[in-house]
């Protein structure tokens, strides 16, 4: 049986990446950050500078592109008033005025803090397309974008709450 559901997977994503390549569309390799290749951010570290300022869990988030598992963060359920800021360079990202309750397991904003605290970049790392966002500063992968939102944008920013630190008001 295991057998039978590793080959249809197997099968599945090699088709996946044929239609892909078809299409002109580049995958991204699973644990590197579709956001950082081949730009420069104005806070620029060696890996092993961000590996000496980051958690393990904060470097692969931010840094590999990882995901952290969901309800696993003390942000999500964070109802104070103040800011939310990335936990590898303190760039302000959201305000706790945008944050909503998305009940996905992460905390989820409908807009960042102000325009150009967040950049974006289309990602294939599951076989179709997926706006990530990551921190303008630092480049760090946060989550991504989806339009299922509330008003008044209809984005969801779906966030890894261990990519980001919390300052109250």
């Amino acid at each position: 049986m295991r057998e039978t559901i590793a080959s249809r997977r197997t099968m599945l994503g090699g088709l996946v990446a044929g239609l892909g390549i078809g299409l002109g569309v580049s995958f991204v390799p699973a644990g590197s950050s579709a956001s950082a290749k081949g730009k420069r951010f104005p806070i620029s570290k060696s890996k092993a500078e961000w590996s000496r300022l980051l958690t393990k869990d904060e470097y692969y988030v931010l840094r590999q592109a990882g995901t952290e598992r969901p309800f696993s963060s003390p942000l999500n359920d964070e109802k104070r008033k103040g800011v939310f800021v990335c936990a590898g360079c303190k760039n302000r990202l959201y305000s706790s005025r945008t944050k909503y309750d998305s009940r996905t397991g992460w905390p989820s904003f409908y807009a960042a803090i102000e325009k150009g605290a967040v950049g974006t970049s289309t990602d294939y790392k599951i076989g179709y397309p997926r706006t990530e966002v990551h921190c303008a500063d630092c480049g760090g992968h946060l989550g991504h974008i989806f339009k299922d939102g509330p008003k008044p944008t209809g984005q969801r920013h779906c966030i890894n709450g261990v990519a980001m630190d919390f300052i109250p008001a």
